[in-house]
């Protein structure tokens, strides 16, 4: 296992110490966990979960079909 040195104001600290407290685990522990999840790279178990759960939306011209016309756009 690795070993990080930080170095941080002591608002900061105070900061990350209080939160660590209230999680219940160790400064090293809080951190590890606020690092592994700021870098995921797959999506949240209750956010995948959610594929699937509604129906299909509508298509864009469905969307667009209520909507007035675009208007012209400038030329450059």
């Amino acid at each position: 296992m690795g070993q990080v040195t930080l170095y941080m104001d002591d608002d900061t600290l105070g900061r990350m110490r209080a939160a660590a407290e209230a999680a219940g685990v160790s400064m090293s522990a809080w951190l590890a966990q606020l690092v592994r999840e700021r870098t995921r790279t797959d999506w949240p178990r209750d956010v995948a979960a959610l594929a699937g759960a509604w129906r299909s939306g509508s298509s864009a011209e469905d969307l667009r079909a209520n909507q007035p016309p675009d208007i012209a756009r400038e030329t450059l």
